[in-house]
């Protein structure tokens, strides 16, 4: 069943107190001030990006010798990995401090194995060392920002019935404040709640893995092996 944008920010009004059910309608001017706060809040979930549920696959092919890469509407990454000849390899996330400020050898092309992400306006710029000296295909999972929705636009089709029900009610809490109105206790608790939720269902994987030099190797390096023997091993 279809669920527009107009639908949303009309309800959302009623959901505010700012027009009365059943006496009132909501004007043209204001549905209008409603798509632009809507989009706002849409905008800040860039931010917040906890409150985006939705975790999107994005292939790109790397450029031999090409560290820096920019990816429009990235917001954070989970993994980064690239393929050769149907093998996977893991590539390491590194802070900005270590992987900008520790010394190494520039320019040196060939099997890249750490990664440093940065936020830009309108996506992130993805570095990569060592650089790549093949066209080695890439595949992201990551967290991309939500783009703005149009008056009519049917949100059923991109959005999941509980996201459109938080939206409703983040715009219905954003409306009291542009009124300077209070919003209603039990719908702010209700808003909070779908926040906590919210949060919830897709969480970054924080987990760790530790590993000590004291512990018996169970094979050989995958990228030292990669890098020098390309993959291939003696039978």
């Amino acid at each position: 069943m279809a669920y527009t944008v107009r639908e949303l920010i009309i309800r959302a009004y009623y959901l505010s107190g700012v027009i009365a059910r059943d006496l009132q309608t909501v004007s043209g001017e204001q549905v209008n001030d409603g798509l632009e706060m809507l989009n706002e809040i849409i905008s800040f979930k860039t931010a917040e990006q906890n409150l985006i549920p939705y975790y999107t696959e994005y292939d790109f092919v790397a450029v031999i010798g090409q560290e820096k890469y920019t990816i429009s509407n990235l917001i954070t990454v989970e993994t980064l990995t690239f393929t050769i000849n149907n093998v996977r390899y893991q590539m390491n996330p590194e802070k900005r401090v270590d992987y900008f400020g520790s010394a190494r050898a520039n320019n040196v092309q060939s099997l890249p194995y750490m990664y440093h992400v940065e936020r830009k306006k309108g996506g992130a710029e993805i570095w990569m060392y060592m650089l790549p000296n093949q066209e080695y295909p890439f595949k992201i999972w990551g967290k991309f920002a939500l783009t703005d929705v149009t008056m009519d636009q049917d949100l059923s089709l991109t959005l999941d019935k509980y996201y459109i029900t938080y939206l409703r009610y983040a715009l219905a809490e954003y409306i009291c404040q542009e009124y300077n109105i209070t919003f209603q206790p039990q719908s702010e608790k209700k808003l909070r709640d779908f926040e906590s939720t919210l949060i919830q269902v897709s969480p970054q994987d924080l987990s760790v893995q530790k590993m000590s030099s004291l512990q018996a190797r169970q094979g050989p390096d995958i990228y030292g092996q990669a890098n020098l023997g390309l993959g291939w091993t003696v039978p």
